[in-house]
């Protein structure tokens, strides 16, 4: 029998997972920005906001207005690469090299292919190694594939779980290579405009009525950091290698799908994640009509790993358990601290964390209910959650009832 599309994580036990309170009196201090929207399979429940998105206009946040949510961009990239498999377009399964036109292998596994479902996993061998991630107008990807520092030597692809923002930048490769179209352009045709969504990877397709309500993120010292844009999209939407001229017309589609930030750049808003959270919770359904088959749905929340005490690294306890650019929490291990809702409540979506932003994007298959919410702001080490988890998340997550 065909399971529903969304139970597939219910059945895990429960045993280990942590159930402490989350801690008594936190409230956000003054500096941090955040709303949040709760939502059901169909319509937006409830939402909330507070700080200020632009400190120099005196423009507070609220749940509308779009910020760079970070990881969880990475769900938008995987649904881009399943509707284009749905079409026959990409192969979840197939060697990456295929379309990539060189190999790409991990040196110490040579005879080892890597797949698309292992880089939407973390499971593919890859890691950062820096922020080799980053790569400019002007260099291409594949020397920073190509580098022995960006494979684990001591784990074939397929067998081991090291989250990594670099897998993406390869993932936006493949979809440039296999569309010949801009990575950006393809997440705007393939997911956002079908989900209605005034939303965009660096800026770039997003329409002049967004950056006017763009949220400024901040350093401690109260310095913009990124998208203190002045109500216009900015003039060059990526980062450039010096003494490169930011000209995308010359950017050749398929040589660096890193370059507007699959991994973490999407601009959006709380009230727009809520868009995806719904059209998870109805099968793929949006607005009546499928978006994406209920097969997909199901490939996407069921774990791809599963960490048993030494297959994977969990950085303290955050990821436990992974789909395809999905995290499911709480997993069923004692060395786990993924109970980002502090009472064993079972729940599947992405965390994001980057430039001071955390952000997240979570779904109660059993209540078929959902949060989003996003949090600028925080500084470099805010405080602890009693979870994996920072507080700020935690108190925020606690806004789904």
């Amino acid at each position: 029998m065909r399971r529903p599309a969304l139970l597939s994580l219910i059945a895990l036990p429960l045993a280990g997972c942590m159930t402490a309170e989350r801690p008594a009196g936190y409230a956000p201090p003054s500096e941090v920005a955040w709303a949040w929207a709760s939502f059901d399979a169909a319509t937006i429940r409830s939402s909330g906001a507070g700080g200020l998105a632009d400190r120099a206009a005196g423009r507070r946040i609220t749940a509308d207005d779009p910020i760079r949510v970070a990881s969880v961009s990475k769900i938008v990239t995987a649904l881009t690469v399943l509707r284009l498999a749905e079409q026959g377009r990409l192969d979840l399964d197939r060697d990456v090299s295929a379309w990539l036109g060189w190999s790409l292998r991990n040196p110490a596994f040579p005879d080892r292919p890597i797949t698309l479902r292992m880089l939407l996993s973390h499971t593919g061998s890859v890691r950062d190694n820096g922020e080799n991630y980053v790569v400019r107008l002007g260099k291409t990807i594949r020397p920073q594939a190509e580098n022995a520092g960006s494979f684990d030597p001591d784990h074939a692809p397929g067998s081991f779980f090291r989250y990594s923002n670099l897998n993406f930048g390869l993932v936006g490769t493949v979809i440039e290579r296999a569309t010949g179209e801009r990575f950006d352009r393809v997440a705007r045709t393939q997911v956002l405009e079908p989900l209605e969504l005034d939303a965009c990877f660096n800026w770039a397709t997003c329409s002049d009525a967004a950056a006017p309500k763009a949220v400024v993120l901040y350093d401690e010292d109260g310095s913009a950091i990124l998208d203190d844009l002045g109500g216009k999209r900015p003039a060059c939407p990526v980062f450039v290698e010096p003494g490169t001229s930011c000209t995308l017309e010359r950017y050749e589609q398929g040589t660096n799908g890193a370059l507007f930030s699959p991994q973490g750049g999407l601009r959006i808003s709380a009230t727009g994640l809520t868009v995806i959270g719904r059209m998870l919770l109805n099968e793929g359904r949006h607005g009546g009509r499928a978006f994406l088959s209920p097969a997909s749905v199901r490939t996407m929340t069921s774990p791809a790993w599963t960490y048993n005490g030494s297959n994977g690294v969990t950085d303290d306890g955050l990821y436990c358990s992974y789909g395809i650019a999905i995290q499911l929490i709480p997993a069923p291990n004692a060395a786990c601290r993924d109970d980002l809702f502090g009472s064993g409540r079972r729940a599947f979506g992405h965390a994001g964390e980057a430039y001071r932003v955390r952000s997240g994007l979570w779904l109660d298959p059993v209540r078929k209910t959902g949060i989003a919410f996003v949090a600028a702001n925080n500084g470099k080490d805010p405080p602890a959650g009693r979870s994996a988890f920072k507080a700020i998340e935690e108190w925020l997550a606690a806004k789904l009832r």
